[in-house]
C-alpha cells in the first residue's frame, strides 16, 4: 500500500517479477491501466487488484510461497468451477465465490 491506501502497483508487479501490463492482464484489466495513474486508482482497478491479491494471499502458505501462490492462481483448474481457473474467475467478477471455496476447503471440503 502507499501513503494514500492505494496499492503500490510497481511493488506488486516488482514482486512477483512481472510488468504493469502483465499485472493487469492477470487482475483481468486492460494492459495500458496500471501504467495510467488516474486509472489505476480508479475504485474498480484497486478492487480487483485487492481481489487478486486476496486470494493469492490466502493460498500462499500452503503453495509454499508467492510465486507458488501466483502460479495456482493462474493454472490451477477448479474442479467446483468446472476446471475454471481462480484468475478466469476473478476476471468474471466472481472473487467472492473462489473465497468462498477457499474458506470451504480450509475446514475440510471436499473440491
Amino acid at each position: 500500500m502507499d501513503r494514500n491506501g492505494k496499492i503500490a502497483i510497481e511493488q506488486v508487479a516488482d514482486g512477483f517479477g512481472m510488468s504493469k501490463g502483465q499485472l493487469a492482464q492477470t487482475a483481468g484489466l486492460a494492459r495500458e491501466t496500471l501504467y495510467r495513474s488516474e486509472r489505476s486508482a480508479t475504485v474498480k482497478t484497486q478492487g480487483r487488484l485487492r481481489e487478486m491479491l486476496e486470494i493469492i494471499s490466502r493460498v500462499t502458505d500452503w503453495a509454499g510461497g508467492k510465486e507458488q501462490a501466483m502460479a495456482w492462481y493462474r493454472a490451477q483448474p477448479l474442479p467446483a468451477f468446472g476446471g475454471r481457473t481462480a484468475e478466469a474467475l476473478v476476471k468474471e467478477g466472481k472473487a467472492s465465490a473462489v473465497r468462498d471455496y477457499l474458506d470451504h476447503m480450509a475446514v475440510g471440503g471436499f473440491a
